[in-house]
């Protein structure tokens, strides 16, 4: 997904979805009595939970911060580096449970006002590592400071095969389960560079996003970055993580490459098994039964117990489904069955759930070559088939006590998340006097995504919500399209909470 499409809105509060998601602010700060002020008071108009690091200032900026009441303030009595008072900053929110934290320096250089855009980002991919990418055309900078992106962003490349543009900017999002290293943090600038390629050597995905950055004039700016001794710290760090490159860095990244077409060849190895021995017992059974007039139960059973072995099979690759079901829904009686639309895995995971249970589907899947008899002689149907005769045959299948899955969305989502939802479902529920049965499906797309063979690891959340009855239908809107427009709404608002909690140990 592009970054223009956004997530936030301007209607969106920044405050209350940074703290659904655990997010704070750390802004470690050494003599910068001109400035910290300015930048905690921005920042709190987008997030209330901030954590400063006085780390030994002797200007009056400490005095400053004990007199300011919205912050969390942690101390050192002396000068430590930068490196340490990160360090200290991010154990601190780790202590108070959150699970991420954006990091600003304090001089002012980083705009507040665009931790939205990190937020955004961290939306897109959770459990990553966001790196501010400053706009830098323009900017007027000091030689040395030019060095040293363009040194660290060619040896961060070298050490970890992936490429930043921005290496050195300050302005980050942290995944604070994923910070392994952080009690082992060296004390000053080169801290954030080890953080970056550890990170990175520990398979942390790594986003850089624009952001808008200050430098004031020369006569104004206030650095304590000490060229001669912090180039050479920064120089010794590259060459002993260049030394334990080969060792450490290139083994794990080849081994979680090797392990991510395990995973795939795995995931792609049970779908041919289950075309090799499932479907040809299901082709049999189908021919059989058209000779004998036996009734189609023992298929429905057959996919029941396909799906239930997929699924099953899904937790051997990293991606658990965890069911909630906390109506204590059984799928005895039919229903119009809702799910938003996620992957090629979404139809396993619903099969596994009833043996009672149908598909609407598109044409591709219908006239599959391998599965589509299958499926056409369990009584699915294309949705092109058109509602007027869709609609016989689907009372037809309710009153024999099926329930009848339909995705709104009507395709599979590019991003996971929620989609326009088209009205049929709803209207079918109307016109049939049906119960909707929403359920909500979380982390299918992530591990197999609509734009993406490879599969990758990540729990799947499956939300068996409560019936509406037609009469409470009625009540979500005078019109089908009322209603529908209604049901997405709930959508959009179960996908977030499960989002919001799951993404935060990602």
């Amino acid at each position: 997904m592009s970054f223009e499409q956004k997530y936030i809105t301007k209607d969106t509060d920044i405050a209350g979805l940074l703290r659904e998601r655990k997010i704070c602010v750390v802004i470690p700060t050494f003599n910068n009595v001109g400035t910290i002020i300015d930048v905690i008071s921005r920042t709190l108009t987008l997030c209330c939970d901030v954590i400063v690091v006085n780390d030994g200032s002797t200007d009056g900026t400490g005095d400053l911060l004990r007199e300011t009441g919205e912050i969390t303030l942690v101390e050192n009595t002396r000068n430590n580096g930068k490196g340490t008072a990160l360090k200290r900053g991010l154990q601190k929110a780790q202590e108070m449970g959150f699970a991420y934290a954006i990091t600003l320096d304090a001089d002012g250089q980083h705009f507040p006002e665009d931790i939205p855009v990190l937020l955004e980002s961290n939306l897109h991919n959770p459990g990553a590592i966001i790196i501010g990418k400053r706009k830098l055309k323009g900017a007027i900078r000091s030689g040395g400071s030019k060095f040293a992106n363009a040194f660290g962003n060619f040896w961060f490349c070298v050490q970890t095969l992936h490429y930043v543009p921005d290496t050195q900017s300050g302005f980050r999002l942290y995944p604070l389960h994923k910070l392994h290293i952080l009690p082992l943090l060296t004390s000053r600038y080169e801290a954030e560079l080890e953080l970056l390629v550890s990170s990175a050597w520990n398979g942390v995905k790594i986003v850089s996003v624009p952001v808008n950055v200050y430098y004031p004039s020369k006569e104004e700016r206030v650095s304590h970055f000490r060229p001669g001794p912090d180039f050479a710290r920064i120089f010794v760090l590259n060459t002993l993580l260049c030394v334990l490159t080969p060792i450490f860095g290139y083994p794990f990244i080849i081994l979680r490459a090797l392990l991510t077409a395990l995973r795939t060849a795995f995931a792609l190895l049970v779908y041919l098994l289950g075309l090799c021995t499932i479907m040809p017992f299901a082709y049999i059974y189908v021919l059989i039964a058209k000779i004998m007039h036996w009734d189609n139960t023992p298929l429905y059973n057959v996919l029941h117990a396909y799906g239930k072995l997929v699924t099953r099979l899904l937790k051997a690759i990293g991606c658990r489904v965890i069911v909630q079901n906390v109506q204590g829904e059984n799928f005895s009686g039919p229903a119009i069955i809702t799910c938003n639309h996620q992957s090629h895995l979404d139809l396993m995971i619903l099969l596994s759930l009833t043996r009672k249970i149908v598909f609407l589907t598109n044409d591709r899947v219908y006239n599959n070559p391998f599965y589509g008899y299958i499926l056409r002689h369990a009584e699915y149907y294309p949705v092109s088939m058109g509602y007027d005769k869709l609609k016989p045959k689907i009372k037809d299948l309710t009153e024999r006590g099926f329930s009848i899955a339909i995705f709104p969305e009507g395709t599979r989502s590019e991003d996971s998340r929620i989609g326009r939802f088209y009205k049929g479902a709803l209207q079918l529920a109307n016109d049939l006097q049906m119960e909707i049965l929403p359920l909500v499906l979380y982390g299918a797309g992530i591990a197999l995504s609509k734009n993406s063979w490879w599969m990758s690891k990540s729990p799947i959340v499956l939300h068996i919500g409560k019936r509406l009855s037609p009469e409470e239908q009625e009540l979500m809107g005078t019109t089908v399209q009322k209603r529908t427009k209604r049901l997405r709404r709930f959508y959009i608002k179960k996908f977030s909470f499960i989002s919001n909690q799951v993404e935060q140990y990602v």
